[in-house]
């Protein structure tokens, strides 16, 4: 069955199933049928797979011309009908894994997607999932599901773990460039599944089992998210030394070993750094174990829109004016530069808190035309020098490359700047409160 496979996806003859079309999916079945494999996307919504058939993306990695030039060569379709799992021969899982209110992993598009393709589950199939969760979903949650069919993992189908690491913007490292980590429930499964990956992906790293591969992707982003707690706390620091924290880190960053550049902003968004953490968190509380710096960075991390907030306060006051009735112009609402993603962006948090403490808000954001808060839906407006006039603060929450901040500087009252986008600014500083 391994050679049968094997020489199956070596020959582009294996189908490609993947479910879920966002962020990880669509860029993954892009790939593949660049390739040469035939590759059905399978989406719950049917917006999502209108899109990709019409030749569209709605990613922003993803240029449409390569959608419609793979739709044309017959090697990219989509649809909501899962008994074209029945088809595939490998089937990626690519469905979101956020919190619940509570903080505790929500793995229900998961056991959904897996309950789907138990129903069409044959001998030979490949199913790995790629979708971040807790060490043990794999086995624990998934291999049983499908062993309840009859087929046993490892014998009758294979199954492996390989967390995504898509970095939205990044333009430098993509899905085909970025190395693969995978883990099989056998080595059978882990043989397979790098096959699998190393027909598109430059390295595949195997490791020695699906927990140890769920792990992986846990470590790299708490290693992000405690670092970034860390060098958020150090702002903090600054500010009540009256140092500026950008002058240090870039200082810092000069020494050649030991030491790795992050720097601080107004809280943790994407579909990553603020989530993944807490489901290490919760599956270590289970096993009466604390993870203190997960939780402390944390909390840390979730307090920065309060503090811009208060920086926000502090401008305005020494301007003689209150929160409450100012204008306050927010630039850019995406979670970090240069893309659209609004997905866990402390913006959102900020224009919240500054509209409970009565501020007048408006945003501006080219990528992002509109958004939907509590209060409803919230239009970009024209960044224009008459609109930064208007404004009694500019807060810059996300440094989009399209912005002259210079000009933005002129033309506004105050700035409030959590990016450092105003670094090289020789005139003009006395309107700048930084992070």
């Amino acid at each position: 069955m391994v050679a049968t496979l094997e020489k199956k996806i070596k020959d582009k003859k294996a189908v490609v199933g993947i479910i879920g079309l966002g962020y990880v999916g669509l860029p993954l079945a892009v790939e593949y049928a660049k390739a040469g494999f035939h590759v059905i996307g399978i989406d719950v919504s049917q917006r999502k797979v209108d899109i990709v058939n019409a030749g569209q993306s709605d990613i922003d990695d993803i240029p449409s011309e390569q959608v419609e030039i793979l739709r044309e060569a017959k090697r990219l379709e989509a649809t909501t009908d899962f008994s074209q799992l029945e088809k595939a021969d490998c089937i990626p899982i690519c469905v979101p894994t956020p919190l619940n209110k509570t903080k505790d992993p929500d793995v229900s598009y998961i056991l959904s997607a897996v309950e789907k393709i138990a129903k069409y589950l044959r001998k030979g199939q490949l199913i790995i999932l790629e979708s971040t969760t807790y060490p043990g979903t794999t086995d624990e949650l998934i291999q049983p599901i499908l062993e309840k069919t009859g087929l046993v993992a490892g014998k009758d189908f294979f199954l492996a773990f390989s967390p995504e690491r898509v970095d939205p913007g990044n333009q430098q490292f993509n899905t085909a460039n970025t190395p693969k980590v995978v883990g099989g429930i056998t080595e059978d499964s882990t043989h397979v599944a790098r096959v699998f990956y190393e027909q598109i992906i430059s390295q595949v790293v195997p490791v020695s089992s699906t927990r140890a591969a769920e792990m992986v992707k846990l470590l790299e982003n708490t290693f992000r998210s405690v670092n970034i707690a860390l060098v958020n706390e150090v702002a903090l620091m600054c500010d009540r030394l009256g140092i500026d924290v950008w002058e240090v880190i870039d200082a810092a960053a000069t020494k050649p070993f030991g030491f790795l550049k992050f720097y601080p902003g107004p809280g943790l968004g994407g579909h990553c750094i603020p989530i993944d953490p807490h489901y290490l968190s919760w599956k270590l509380r289970s096993l009466n174990y604390y993870a203190r710096f997960i939780e402390l960075a944390g909390d840390i991390n979730s307090h920065m829109p309060e503090y811009v907030v208060d920086l926000v306060a502090k401008a305005l006051n020494k301007d003689k004016k209150a929160i409450n009735g100012s204008r306050v112009a927010v630039l850019g609402i995406a979670y970090k530069k240069d893309i659209s993603d609004v997905r866990e962006s402390p913006a959102l948090d900020i224009i919240r808190l500054l509209q409970d403490r009565g501020a007048k808000i408006t945003y501006y954001d080219s990528y992002v035309p509109s958004v939907m808060l509590d209060g409803g839906e919230l239009k970009s407006g024209s960044l224009t020098e008459n609109a930064l006039k208007k404004a009694d603060c500019t807060v810059i929450i996300t440094d989009h490359s399209n912005v002259d901040y210079k000009w933005v500087v002129e033309k506004s009252r105050l700035v409030v700047d959590t990016r450092n986008a105003t670094r090289d600014l020789k005139s003009g500083k006395s309107k700048v409160t930084k992070l």
